[in-house]
């Protein structure tokens, strides 16, 4: 293998006790050992380090940080004096494009290795609270969905957690923290103080304009990603929590082509996202888009934490959210028992337990599905007749098969009650009295609301509020079914009007449209080259 990459790194010498990187470097360039050993460590929060891996004489250095160019998680040291073919981020880039059978080897270690920290909770990031708390939950589903590995103590029965609270010297109103390396300490974070302090922010150049940029990273938009950036487009996605989507809350999807023993929609995500990284897509994760302007050239996005980024095109891929129960006090329990996802986050919650599912969707099958191997019972509630029409037959058969589901037809939640926490649900069903449950976790899996407020008027909607497409321009747009009603931006996937709200088919959309993408670059270039030439 080191035959193929000499072309591609520089040969350097470390001596022994000398590091190569340390903990936050960014953009870290990756080491292969040609004699003498690589120490691995990560910070053990006393001062010291802990010994991760050894990587000795024919092996290399590096996880997906060293892809993605965020933030490292460890330090490597020469063992002894050591010499190493140094390979920068980007000559790696090119290596994995150009030496595709050697690139691969590599893209599969680095896959592996950050399995084995988020198998293991290693690389030194803490996140100490109540498991039922609200922001503890968001924490946590921030650092699942961006794949941070990261160890979890609960106050409420976790002993070690305690001993944290002391050592840092942090009260309860403080709760949760987040401990970052065994040193830094950050008491209730945003998603966006996440991801600063971790290293998974981008760091943006205001003046640089993209060739596309693709807002939302669910299954449509990182399709849209994986093609735009293989096919040499400067690609930048915008994702307010992380990667996934409505797709990143399904445990299990059985029906997607070529997963014939299902897949998570979380795990589905991270692949894309890290092949749409090996190409060189860019991802700004905890900032959500705030306002489109679409009367400048470049198109002008502006995030909410106050960046700006420019884009000679740009894919609307921003999907939709679940409804809200309309029923009076169901929004203090939001984040209190009232869960929009059912990840194995929410269903060590449920050990034990009744929960109550309302939807008939396929994501209420798949939730309900999922959490029966955890909860004492689910009671699965839907307004129809039944789920035939708007459920997969093979999770209806799974349904009706389960001794541990009931499934309540015309049903409809009627109140909530609880103190601090969501304690008991009531429901009606047509025909028969109300029934009141106690009931501490409760999945709501039910309408869709597009996420299209950021547009702030710039496309036409539909009455609902899905974006319009299939409009024609100048010709250069015939053919497509993704052209909103400006010229060079797109709609694909979930927020689209009239688009299958199915994850094979974003991502067959995502994939479509880049065709489309190009149609408006080059004609986009046309004006300027004729002025030019003038």
């Amino acid at each position: 293998m080191l035959i193929g990459m000499h072309g591609f790194g520089c040969h350097e010498d470390f001596d022994g006790g000398e590091y190569l990187y340390r903990v936050g470097d960014r953009g870290v360039d990756l080491f292969f050992v040609l004699e003498g050993s690589v120490d691995i460590l990560e910070n053990d929060g006393r001062g010291g380090h802990g010994l991760v891996a050894t990587h000795e004489a024919g092996e290399f250095t590096g996880e997906l940080d060293h892809l993605s160019g965020r933030a490292v998680l460890f330090c490597a040291k020469a063992n002894v004096p050591t010499k190493v073919l140094r390979v920068s981020h980007e000559r790696f880039r090119q290596l994995v494009s150009a030496q595709p059978e050697i690139g691969d080897i590599i893209l599969r270690a680095l896959i592996l290795r950050r399995a084995r920290l988020l198998a293991f909770s290693e690389g030194g990031t803490v996140v100490v609270g109540s498991c039922r708390s609200g922001d503890t939950l968001r924490i946590q589903t921030f650092l699942e969905r961006n794949g941070y590995p990261y160890r979890c103590l609960d106050t409420d029965d976790d002993v070690d957690a305690q001993e944290a609270l002391d050592t840092f010297h942090v009260d309860a109103a403080s709760l949760p923290i987040v401990i970052v390396n065994g040193i830094d300490v950050l008491p209730k974070p945003s998603n966006r103080q996440l991801a600063e302090s971790l290293g998974i922010a981008e760091h943006l150049n205001p003046a640089q304009v993209h060739d596309v940029v693709v807002v939302g990273a669910g299954p449509s938009g990182l399709a849209a990603a994986v093609y735009a950036a293989s096919e040499g487009l400067d690609t930048m996605v915008i994702e307010a929590i992380g990667p996934g989507g409505q797709a990143g809350t399904s445990s299990r999807i059985e029906n997607y082509l070529g997963f014939p023993m299902g897949i998570s929609g979380q795990d589905l995500a991270r692949r894309a996202q890290i092949q749409a990284q090996k190409f060189g897509a860019r991802f700004i994760v905890a900032e959500a888009a705030w306002r489109l302007d679409c009367t400048c050239d470049p198109f002008a996005l502006h995030l909410d934490g106050g960046s700006l980024v420019l884009a000679r095109s740009v894919v609307v891929a921003t999907g939709a959210r679940y409804r809200r129960l309309a029923i009076p006090g169901a929004q203090s329990f939001e984040g209190r028992g009232i869960h929009y996802a059912a990840t194995p986050i929410e269903a060590n919650l449920c050990a034990e337990s009744e929960v109550v599912v309302v939807g008939g969707g396929n994501s209420a099958g798949q939730a309900a599905v999922f959490l029966s191997g955890v909860a004492r019972h689910v009671h699965l509630l839907v307004r129809g007749e039944g789920l035939a029409d708007t459920m997969s037959d093979y999770l209806v058969r799974r349904i009706d098969q389960s001794s541990r589901i009931t499934l309540h037809t015309r049903s409809e939640i009627t109140s909530l009650d609880g103190e601090e926490y969501l304690s008991r649900v009531r429901w009606r069903s047509h025909g028969s009295a109300d029934v009141e449950r106690e009931i501490s976790n409760l999945f709501l899996m039910i309408g869709a609301v597009p996420n299209t407020d950021w547009l702030d008027g710039c496309l036409e909607l539909d009455k609902t509020g899905f974006v319009k497409t299939g409009f024609q321009h100048d010709g250069w747009s015939r053919g497509t079914s993704y052209a909103t009603s400006v010229p060079g931006i797109f709609a694909v996937g979930d927020v689209r009007a009239d688009s299958v709200k199915r994850v094979a088919s974003g991502v067959g959309e995502g994939s479509v449209v880049v065709q489309s993408v190009h149609r408006w670059l080059a004609s986009a270039k046309e004006p300027s080259a004729q002025a030019a030439a003038e």
